[in-house]
């Protein structure tokens, strides 16, 4: 376990448009993030985005140290049999550099697809018994890709532990990556994703987090946890309460940054996948650059 939490560094980057942009971008991103100097670069999977998969293979191709994850691959996008050999072929072609996250979605999404959400723990659990029982007569990976499972509440972290090398965590406080270590004990690792505004006039930086986190507190899985930490019905409206935008964006100079990536760090977080924010979605490479030497030396 601690060989996984060598590769995948201390700090990463995730970020949504790595699923949307066009190859030669998704390219060009890829190597200037690993020349930044972070130590995984995380996507996300959705269903009108880039498959997890053979993207994962694109960002793989045009880099040479950074260690990519899905962050999250969809279970319902693919059957288990897909899902485990696809990660074997990833892991045995690019040693040590390919960890695998996969989780449920949320039941809009899925329902959209027409599979039927109403017990996604259960659902998790049958995909993980599936995929232990997937053969596969290629080579095997000399490094299996390490498996993380998007996890928010106890019984999804529980299968964390139980089931999987550990959880990613999405759109959470710092409080939430403290329960979530009590919950997995002290070896699964723990990687939760910090969205991050760099800029210092308040007003300014809750609209660009304000214009990010409106969708997710339209998702139930989002909302009921967010619940469970004192925020209500007022806190989730309206794109957030000033309150829950701070709690869930970091927003401020390089050093307020630091200061919240510290945190979850000090709360039990083996790494964390900041996702830089702004207007319009996009990826703004320039403030990852700029926060690279605050970050790294953490």
């Amino acid at each position: 376990m601690d060989d996984q939490r060598t590769r995948i560094g201390r700090v990463g980057v995730w970020h949504a448009a790595i699923g949307r942009l066009s190859g030669e971008a998704t390219r060009k991103a890829v190597a200037e993030i690993e020349e930044f100097g972070y130590g995984t670069l995380w996507f996300g999977e959705g269903s009108t985005t880039k498959e997890a998969l053979s993207n994962a293979a694109i960002l793989l191709c045009s880099s040479r140290r950074i260690t990519v994850a899905t962050g999250i691959a969809n279970i319902w996008a693919r059957d288990a049999t897909a899902m485990a050999s696809g990660a074997a072929t990833l892991a045995e072609a690019f040693p040590g550099r390919f960890v695998l996250g996969i989780g449920v979605s949320h039941a809009p999404l899925v329902q959209s697809r027409g599979h039927d959400y109403r017990r996604p723990v259960a659902a998790m659990a049958g995909y993980l018994d599936a995929m232990d029982q997937a053969r596969y007569d290629a080579k095997a990976p000399t490094h299996p890709a390490p498996l993380l499972l998007a996890a928010l509440r106890p019984k999804m972290l529980g299968l964390a532990r139980d089931r999987a090398d550990g959880a990613h965590p999405y759109f959470v406080p710092v409080e939430h990556t403290a329960r979530a270590r009590e919950v997995l004990g002290d070896e699964p690792v723990l990687a939760p994703e910090q969205a991050v505004v760099l800029e210092r006039d308040p007003g300014a930086a809750r609209a660009y987090a304000r214009e990010h986190m409106a969708p997710y507190l339209a998702l139930p899985n989002y909302a009921n946890n967010l619940r469970t930490f004192g925020f209500d019905d007022d806190d989730l409206a309206d794109g957030g309460s000033d309150r829950l935008v701070d709690a869930i964006v970091a927003w401020g100079d390089e050093d307020a940054i630091r200061d919240r990536v510290q945190a979850h760090l000090d709360a039990g977080a083996d790494h964390v996948a900041i996702q830089p924010l702004a207007p319009g979605g996009r990826l703004p490479l320039e403030h990852l650059r700029e926060l690279a030497p605050a970050l790294l030396s953490l």
